[in-house]
């Protein structure tokens, strides 16, 4: 007797919002397909399930952050994570996916045989400490683009003499009571944002301590148009209508923003002065070096950062550290933060393709060196997509557009009896630009990691979803690059 390996035709990688999607897509558009998702940790949800720091929630509103085919009905548009992943929970019982998930399984390696058309997937199972093996015609990487294990934290100078609490937003401690705390929050991005009010209702005070601001933009909670459509229309019909206008809303302040920034810098920082008062220093506090959106901006929902500042249960403070000290931190200028609580969020440490080692016909591929085919393959890696969503829009929408297009493919390859198809890339079409279009400090750390965009198209990446709605939904497959056989 034998152990016989088992054969998928697709494998999924990753049980969180891109994950459940493409199951969705692939049960809806390509039914026929075996399919098994593989998913490293012991629930669903992804980022919505590792991070549980106080006040997570969407940075985008979730009538574009939401599934195409699954309509958003809370009242609130920027949602909490235990929305969030009460949303994923929904959407997973409702297919049927979560016999498809296998829990508590990482894959280290994916191995592809020309000869065989297929990927050979070496899968490690952290309860039982073994590993097993499947293979697969098709492999669809799911697993978002940062190290779930561990986020970054700059090296602080004396950093082990605090004797304080450290608390890191990728590992945040549940039992952890800040009530009457004195906090101090390193970082101005997304979660510094995000923590520092949701810190200051109960905390005694909440220092946010940054090197250099970000901007920073107040957005309703509530989405007043999509709450009045719900009233008189079906959910699935405002749905709809308030993704469409979104969308469309989304991409004319980013071009907005791109084309004239002066003016939309101006703008924001009129915002800002105008929520914290004439008396309070914008330009030291609020106003970065940067254009606006070089770096990805950071949505406040109903101002609530504003407002906490205003009450007085929140500082902003634009300094350099110094060194860590017993109690504190003391800062460049010299002065000196007590601080019961610090809380380094200090951004993401980015990671390809979940830390997984890729081997095309045995030759390792270095992903740096592959070049960005329509924003999900790579070049001259067979049978493979990778989601990567947008930094300038919602991460689902991009998700929704990969996944539509995998099963297109999927179904032109059954349709011809095609077993491989892979983007060739001319040497003259390589570039040099990356992938993920910002300047973000957790960007440029791992530049040399990610794909390449190339000179011409198919291998630039749009950010923009109307131009990969064109390319991805309703160009030809068989476009001259991807080669099929």
């Amino acid at each position: 007797m034998t152990n016989q390996i088992e054969h998928l035709d697709v494998i999924i990688v990753g049980a969180g919002i891109s994950g459940i999607g493409a199951a969705c897509h692939l049960q809806d558009k390509s039914p026929n397909r075996s399919y098994a998702i593989i998913e490293a940790r012991s629930n669903i949800g992804g980022t919505w399930d590792l991070f549980r720091y106080p006040g997570i929630r969407s940075d985008s509103d979730m009538y574009t952050l939401g599934y195409a085919f699954k309509p958003w009905t809370e009242g609130d548009a920027i949602a909490d994570g235990d929305s969030i992943l009460k949303y994923l929970g929904e959407t997973v019982a409702e297919n049927t996916l979560r016999e498809k998930i296998r829990f508590d399984r990482k894959v280290a390696k994916a191995e592809w045989s020309t000869d065989d058309a297929r990927w050979t997937l070496t899968i490690e199972c952290s309860e039982t400490g073994s590993s097993e093996t499947l293979t697969c015609g098709y492999l669809f990487m799911c697993s978002g683009y940062y190290n779930y294990e561990k986020g970054y934290l700059p090296e602080f100078k004396g950093y082990d003499d605090y004797q304080g609490i450290i608390a890191h937003p990728q590992h945040w401690p549940l039992d952890l009571d800040y009530a009457g705390k004195k906090v101090v929050v390193i970082g101005s991005g997304a979660t510094a944002v995000t923590v520092v009010p949701a810190m200051a209702e109960t905390a005694a005070h909440v220092t946010m301590l940054q090197r250099s601001p970000s901007y920073v933009a107040s957005v309703p909670q509530q989405d007043v148009i999509a709450n009045g459509l719900r009233k008189f229309l079906p959910n699935w019909l405002a749905y709809k209508i308030t993704r469409a206008k979104n969308i469309l809303r989304n991409i004319f302040f980013f071009n907005l923003a791109r084309k004239y920034p002066v003016n939309f810098k101006t703008k924001l920082l009129e915002k800002v002065q105008e929520e914290l008062g004439p008396d309070y220093d914008v330009a030291t506090h609020f106003t970065p070096t940067y254009a606006p959106w070089d770096q990805r901006l950071c949505a406040v929902p109903d101002a609530d950062l504003f407002e906490a500042i205003r009450k007085k249960q929140a500082t902003v403070i634009t300094d350099h550290i110094d060194t860590f000290t017993t109690n504190g931190i003391k800062l460049k200028s010299g002065k000196q933060l007590d601080a019961d609580i610090i809380v380094p969020a200090t951004g993401l440490r980015l990671q390809t393709l979940g830390g997984m080692q890729l081997v095309v016909d045995s030759k390792p591929v270095d992903i740096g060196s592959t070049t960005n085919y329509k924003g999900m393959g790579l070049s001259n890696v067979p049978n493979f997509a990778w989601t990567v969503g947008y930094t300038n829009s919602s991460w689902t929408l991009k998700a929704d557009l990969t996944s539509t297009y995998v099963c297109r493919l999927l179904n032109h390859m059954e349709k011809h009896a095609y077993k491989m198809c892979v983007a060739k890339l001319d040497g003259e079409a390589s570039g040099s630009e990356t992938i993920l279009d910002l300047n973000s400090g957790y960007i440029q750390r791992s530049i040399q990691d990610l794909p390449k965009q190339g000179s011409s198209q198919p291998w630039r990446n749009h950010h923009n979803y109307i131009a990969d709605l064109l390319h991805l939904k309703f160009e030809r497959l068989d476009d001259g690059v991807m080669k099929f056989s």
